[in-house]
């Protein structure tokens, strides 16, 4: 038989929009990988990429800081909050918030027992009276885990972001009533390039002491960095890394990802094409009579109420969403670096395909069931 020439299949239009993780990496990440396999370097971070990364981020935030990478967001949130809270404290932060629902307890295990404490508010924001009163209970009761630190989410879990002013005034109320604060950044990129304004001005300048530099939803396969704007624990959390089984041997391999991400403001240039593209689709659904977006979407992240028919027309022609956990009808839609407008259309054309086959009295009925 003769050989035939294989011909891959022309790759269609995107259909999960479940989260940004699903993502795969940067071409410019994938080359750095590569390039850093080639000869030697010296172990633990003690390698030249490592401190290259390290000046890299003391530019970015117009200052001093130290820097320590690791592996997954989980680690980074985990460690950072250990090392600024006691095992009888509390870390204040939003119901909704990932530390919170999504770390499988590391942060009381790394904590060492430290309890989390929820301080609502709207958006998934801590409302600061709300957070003024939780920072001030039974402050020097024996029989009470002490509030010790303060975790905030930028961007949030529902997309929503921090403006200038509201970071400062968890600043202040920290510094006021002594405690630590962290900003949890996995979509940190997001929401800066969403504000317009500068890292410094989002963390230190604003009274942060503490960073989880969020990569991997960003165009990184695995690297995220723990930068500590205060110093003052920095020799704790290098043991605490080391401890928790953080310390890559390799560390190189960690720092080109970082190194490759920071370079050329790929970071930045990948954030806005996932905001752009999550603006793009909110346009597109708004305008669709039946469907409801909730709230005002500022990074990657948005919520939509489908009528039921709707829902289960897109996953039977293989879009991936979640949907229903925030009520009936309730979808989630995520963006990312690697979403195109393409992508979008495709989805954004798929809905109306299928609002159009519906009757308005049963696209109206679907809706006020949801409701």
């Amino acid at each position: 038989m003769a050989n035939r020439e294989q011909t891959a299949p022309a790759a269609g239009p995107a259909l999960g929009f479940s989260s940004d993780n699903i993502a795969g990496a940067s071409p410019e990440v994938i080359e750095a990988l590569a390039a850093c396999s080639v000869g030697q370097a010296r172990p633990y971070g003690a390698d030249e990429l490592t401190a290259r990364v390290e000046r890299k981020f003391s530019e970015l935030f117009e200052r001093e800081v130290d820097v320590l990478l690791v592996p997954t967001g989980t680690a980074a949130n985990a460690l950072s909050l250990a090392a600024l809270t006691p095992p009888w404290g509390s870390v204040l932060c939003h119901p909704d918030s990932h530390v919170n629902n999504d770390e499988c307890g590391a942060p009381e295990f790394f904590t060492g027992g430290a309890k989390l404490v929820a301080v609502g508010g709207p958006a998934a924001k801590m409302d600061i009276d709300a957070l003024r009163a939780a920072a001030r209970t039974k402050v020097g009761d024996v029989h009470s885990t002490q509030p010790s630190c303060v975790s905030m989410t930028q961007a949030t879990e529902v997309g929503s972001l921090y403006t200038l002013d509201e970071i400062a005034a968890i600043g202040k109320e920290c510094e006021t009533s002594g405690l630590r604060l962290h900003m949890d950044g996995s979509r940190f990129a997001n929401a800066l390039v969403a504000l317009g304004c500068t890292p410094a001005e989002m963390t230190w300048k604003a009274g942060v002491d503490v960073l989880s530099f969020g990569a991997t939803k960003n165009g990184v396969p695995a690297a995220e960095a723990i930068v500590l704007f205060d110093r003052s624990v920095a020799r704790e959390m290098a043991f605490r890394r080391k401890r928790a089984g953080h310390l890559f041997s390799k560390m190189r391999f960690l720092s080109a990802q970082i190194d490759a991400y920071l370079g050329d403001d790929l970071w930045l240039r990948n954030a806005r094409q996932a905001n752009a593209m999550a603006q793009r689709l909110v346009q597109g659904l708004r305008q669709v009579t039946c469907i409801e977006v909730r709230g005002e979407p500022q990074a990657n992240i948005l919520f939509c109420r489908f009528p039921a028919e709707l829902i289960e027309a897109l996953l039977a022609q293989g879009f991936v969403f979640y949907h229903d956990r925030w009520g009936p009808g309730v979808v989630r839609l995520v963006t990312s670096f690697a979403t195109t407008a393409a992508d979008v259309d495709h989805l954004l054309d798929s809905v109306r395909r299928i609002v159009g086959g519906l009757s308005l009295s049963g696209a109206a009925e679907s809706e006020n069931r949801a409701r």
